[in-house]
Order: structure tokens, then sequence, then C-alpha cells
């Protein structure tokens, strides 16, 4: 894609939820976002309510429908809430749609201007996995709040935890799927496969998957693809898929410069996380090798530690923040590692299965 249309970041992720207002005060009090700006039926907006919720350079769009009939009321009562669109910032949206529709994408938002005194806005939107829209987003005609018909507001005012970024999105996609979104991404998006894990890497005496990890040139946008592989029991992708009808994004991670910080003020607003046995920390720094961070507070918050030959990184995995077991969100801290926590796979996946078990869904 780098060379028909640079992706610059990740403009915002989407969400569709049946109350956007009690999800803005979730993601506030829960996370430390901070709404920045809003459209709904105050601003003229009939159809739909958004609230625009922004900490670091992370920025998130919770929408709900105002009936019955409207797409986002149908998707919530498919998915659940639920991550709908993963937006990306472009140079030229046009030809972005342009290009990867004539790379074989589906379209789904044909190229677009909205425009107001702040500017133009241009957008579009073509089909990936599931229900999913990959949004190309252009900005650089415009200089108001968000988009046109978005006021700038801040009815949830966040303190902030120490989210910066958004490091990778994964997806969960049905048995034999994976190989197929694969080659979308590549084929249309110029994506290429940055590692892949297989069914003896991921894997417990009960279940097991297999993922690949795509990533633009430019290594800012990183999307992981996961598929169940076969085993005695169902897996978590399993699980997923059947709650979320469907493949969908699965988790979401979140980079901080302090991971320690960033942790205890989110156990400190309610927000749940994966118990990790206390056994894991035996003899960690013989394992991972020397830690800045003391050994004690990573077991106290139950923070994850992997190395690879650059370096170290640290993190941490919620529970699902919906009722449905299926999305969640990972912070994760990088010293010079670019890896994914492969060392961490076999204690993650066996907490997910325990919390599994407790659902009574493995």
């Amino acid at each position: 894609m780098s060379n028909f249309c640079p992706i610059k970041r990740f403009d915002h992720l989407e969400f569709y939820v049946g109350n956007a207002k009690q999800a803005a005060l979730f993601y506030s009090k829960g996370f430390g976002f901070t709404n920045t700006a809003y459209r709904g039926l105050e601003t003229g907006y009939r159809k739909a309510t958004s609230y625009v919720m922004e900490q670091g350079d992370i920025c998130l769009v919770l929408s709900s429908g105002l009936s019955p009939e409207h797409e986002i009321s149908h998707s919530v009562l498919k998915h659940g809430d639920a991550i709908a669109v993963i937006a990306l910032e472009v140079a030229d949206a046009a030809n972005a749609y342009r290009e990867s529709t004539g790379r074989g994408a589906v379209g789904a938002i044909p190229p677009t201007e909205e425009e107001d005194k702040y500017g133009v806005l241009r957008y579009c939107a073509i089909h990936a996995y599931g229900d999913i829209l990959i949004k190309f987003v252009e900005r650089s005609n415009y200089s108001g709040s968000f988009a046109p018909g978005f006021e700038p507001r801040q009815i949830f005012q966040g303190n902030g935890v120490g989210l910066k970024t958004i490091d990778h999105v994964v997806a969960n996609v049905e048995p034999g799927a994976m190989n197929r979104w694969v080659k979308f991404f590549s084929d249309t998006m110029g994506f290429d496969l940055l590692v892949h894990f297989d069914e003896q890497t991921i894997s417990t005496n009960y279940s097991a998957l297999m993922s690949k990890v795509m990533h633009d040139s430019t290594g800012k946008i990183k999307l992981p693809i996961n598929e169940p592989a076969q085993g005695k029991r169902q897996s978590q992708i399993e699980e997923y898929l059947k709650y979320n009808c469907g493949p969908g994004i699965q988790h979401v991670a979140y980079t901080t410069d302090n991971i320690i910080e960033t942790v205890s003020k989110l156990r400190a607003s309610g927000i749940e996380f994966l118990p990790i046995p206390k056994s894991y920390y035996q003899n960690l720094e013989e394992r991972v090798g020397k830690l800045n961070e003391p050994v004690e507070k990573l077991a106290e918050l139950g923070i994850l530690v992997d190395r690879d030959q650059d370096g170290y990184l640290l993190q941490i995995f919620t529970e699902p923040v919906e009722d449905r077991p299926t999305l969640f969100f990972e912070v994760i801290e990088r010293h010079s590692c670019q890896g994914f926590g492969e060392g961490n796979f076999q204690a993650l996946f066996e907490a997910i299965e325990r919390e599994q078990a407790r659902r009574g869904n493995l």
C-alpha cells in the first residue's frame, strides 16, 4: 500500500454500542479517555449519536443508532457492543479506494466528501472480515473537531492513565479463513506477513489456535488474524465466534511508557485483568533476563514479560469488557522488543481457558 497510498496511522476505531452515553462514561472513568467531540440530536443529527473519546494518540468513536432500523442497531443486536470500523488515515482516500478495490477489495462506502467551515474531510471504506469495515480517512484539508457535523464537547473528562497509541488490532476468523484474509491484506493493501504462529506454539491439552500477523510497510499498522485449530474442546476463538455471531475484532493493544503506573490506575478504576498464577513469577529474571521493573510489583499486578533478541516487553490483558466473552484489551510496554509475547502464549492461553471454564464454555 505504501506504493500507491501510504498509511499514516490508525485514525480511529469506531464501536457500535447499545448506549453510547453509558459507554462513553465507562471508557472515561475506567480507561481515562476524554470526550472531545459529539454528534447527535443536539447537533442536528437525527439518525445516530457518537462520542469521540481520546487519550494520547488513540481515538475511539462510540456510536449508537437512534432507531431499531439503523444499521448500528442491527449490528448491536447481532454482535453486542463491538468494534465495527478500523479507520486508517491516508494521504488520498479516493486513491486508496480505487487501488484497493481494483485489487479485489469489495467497496462499502464510495469516496465521499463532507464539508463545513473547517474544511473538507474525505473518506471511503471497504469490507473486511465479518462485518468489519476498513475506512480510509483523508484529513489534510480538515481542521475541525473530528468530522463535519461533530461539535467540540467534554461531557466526560477522563484523567488519563498513560495510554499512548494503538499497537495492534487482532481479529478472530472462522476455521480455514485465516489464509484467505492474509491474502486479502497482501493483495488489496500491500501488507506483508510479519510472523506466523502455528497450533504447536499456541495450545493446551484442550484447545489451540493459529495466528498470522500482517503489517504495512511502515510497521505502524499491525493486524494479527487468529483462527481456531482442532482441539479436544472449544477454544477461546470458537467461544468468541459463537458469542460474536461470526468473525470480528478480538482485542486491541494499547501502548504505554509506564505499564506499572497505567495498570495500577486501571485496577483502581475497576478494570479487571486475567489472573496470572504466582508460579509464573518464580525465577522470572532467570528466564527472561534482567528487568528495569521490580518483579514483585509485576507479580502484584499480574503483568507478563517476554524477551527477544532486541529487548523485552511487558504486557497484560483485561477480562472481556462486555457481557459476551468477546472484546478485551491489552496494555503493552515495549523496550525495543517488537514481538507479541510469544513466551507468554502458554500462560495466557491457560489463563483464558480458566475463565472459559468458569463461564462453562470450555
